[in-house]
């Protein structure tokens, strides 16, 4: 009898262990270009009921992506999306500061670029900001949930935002550690 309890427990081990393994982590760089693309359109999208116009030439500040339980802290995940999010919209045409070549922004060791509202606005006016990119993440059991948005530094409006989900394979929690 003892016998047949190891064996269904050590099945059961195997299963636990075969379905943890099952989740595949999407291509992040993917993802991330895409959710600026969709940002981007969402703007563009919202032009006429915010009459907000994003120009090219006028600097956009990206700040990194922070824990929504606790908007002081960040992980290599929020920074390495924040970071995406600045390369694709550079790529789509767009002056993006890069902000760890200042010295007078709050950088936290190991956090990256947090803009605390406080801050947003000072930061904006000193490298004259035409908008604000921000991110929010939270980490759940299969999938963590990213949602991102471009804000008037002048009123806090949000010009647009959008709102995506990453897997929650191996990359995406070690990124999470």
């Amino acid at each position: 009898m003892n016998k047949w309890i190891r064996h269904i427990s050590l099945l059961m081990t195997i299963g636990s262990l075969t379905a943890c393994v099952g989740v595949k982590d999407e291509n992040l760089i993917t993802t991330s270009y895409e959710a600026a693309d969709t940002l981007l359109i969402n703007t563009e999208n919202n032009q006429s009921s915010h009459r907000v116009n994003l120009k090219k030439d006028k600097p956009i500040v990206v700040a990194s992506f922070v824990n929504v339980d606790n908007m002081l802290e960040s992980s290599r995940l929020g920074r390495i999306v924040s970071e995406q999010f600045s390369s694709r919209l550079s790529q789509q045409g767009y002056y993006i500061v890069e902000l760890k070549l200042r010295k007078n922004i709050f950088i936290k060791n190991e956090t990256g670029e947090l803009l605390l509202s406080r801050e947003i606005k000072d930061i904006s006016k000193n490298h004259g900001a035409q908008a604000v990119v921000i991110g929010t993440y939270a980490a759940g059991d299969k999938y963590t949930y990213v949602s991102t948005r471009i804000v008037n530094p002048d009123n806090n409006m949000i010009i647009a935002s959008h709102d995506y989900r990453l897997p929650m394979g191996r990359d995406t929690r070690r990124l999470l550690e």
